[in-house]
């Protein structure tokens, strides 16, 4: 059952998705990626910049490689979140163009990306912990990879590996979701009645604090084929492991050069692996909006986003969450 929130919480909850009556720093777009972390750091964000620095600002519906595109090509939008760094090959070109600004890093101890079995199917059936083993039995894992959406940067990564893994007529099948909830769900539901599932997750997320899951041995990481395979057009795929991701928060140099201070709050906004995954598994729990879940953390983690604000900031938000 939902959490209900009640008294200065339940008053910040409806702030959330209004403007601020102040008009300190204009107008600012910052990406709503369309997973949960990314989504939660866009409500802490919207909540900071609209309540403590008078910012007016529009959510924008994205994911990676549309908004590296949206921005390399119109400046918009002004603030990127949870960029994956390591697999996304437009991002260094943006960065050396001095079209994008690296802020910091949103997730201070990064991701993690790789392919998964639940446990119970690892405990089961132990070669199903390898390549190898899921070849040599594909109906073992549902003869399904489940993939992520199409415009993640995974989507051009998994599908580049499982071409150089030469899967066509093997028994195993790309099943490629429509969204981040559907993938989530196919794990909870495979969960539900403990049955096969191979496919492609991260970390952090409430999905994998939840449901115990098993990364599956395919390649070691060779930065080269990484980097090829996170190309659409790449000539060559070969089959590589992700790395341990650098997960930042970006922004337009036009935004940076403009906003300096709301640039400052953007660069300190920054959650441990715990705190985030914590976040998540308490807005699954409670079947909690993304905006529950940003006051949920607000409230619950004082110590650790007051110092990223401004004195002027602080005093503004005393009023609200004390």
């Amino acid at each position: 059952m939902k959490m209900f929130l009640t008294g200065a919480v339940a008053a910040a909850t409806v702030t959330l998705g209004a403007n601020a009556a102040y008009a300190d720093c204009g107008d600012v777009s910052i990406t709503e990626m369309d997973w949960a972390s990314s989504a939660v750091v866009t409500a802490v964000a919207t909540f900071l910049m609209e309540q403590g620095y008078g910012c007016s600002v529009q959510k924008v519906p994205s994911s990676t490689v549309p908004a590296l595109t949206s921005l390399a090509e119109t400046g918009e939008p002004d603030i990127l979140t949870e960029v994956w760094a390591n697999s996304t090959p437009s991002y260094e070109p943006l960065l050396a163009d001095g079209k994008l600004v690296e802020l910091g890093n949103v997730l201070s101890d990064g991701g993690v990306e790789a392919w998964w079995i639940p446990a119970y199917l690892a405990e089961s059936n132990p070669e199903l912990t390898t390549w190898e083993g899921i070849m040599a039995n594909p109906a073992a894992v549902g003869g399904k990879f489940h993939d992520c959406p199409s415009g993640w940067a995974c989507d051009i990564i998994n599908n580049n590996n499982l071409t150089a893994l030469d899967i066509d007529g093997s028994g195993l099948e790309r099943f490629q979701h429509g969204s981040g909830e559907t993938l989530q769900t196919s794990i909870a539901a495979a969960y539900d009645e403990k049955k096969p599932w191979f496919g492609y997750y991260w970390a952090p997320t409430a999905v994998l604090g939840k449901y115990p899951m098993v990364q599956v041995k395919v390649a070691e990481f060779d930065a080269d084929a990484h980097a090829c395979n996170g190309d659409v057009d790449c000539a060559d795929p070969k089959v590589s492991a992700y790395p341990a991701s650098k997960v930042v928060t970006a922004a337009s140099a036009a935004f940076v050069e403009g906003n300096p201070e709301v640039a400052e709050l953007m660069k300190n906004v920054s959650f441990t692996n715990a705190q985030m995954g914590e976040v998540l598994a308490w807005r699954l729990d409670n079947n909690a909006s993304y905006d529950e879940a940003a006051v949920y953390f607000l409230t619950n983690y004082k110590d650790t986003w007051a110092d990223w604000l401004n004195d002027d900031a602080k005093a503004k938000l005393a009023a609200i969450l004390n």
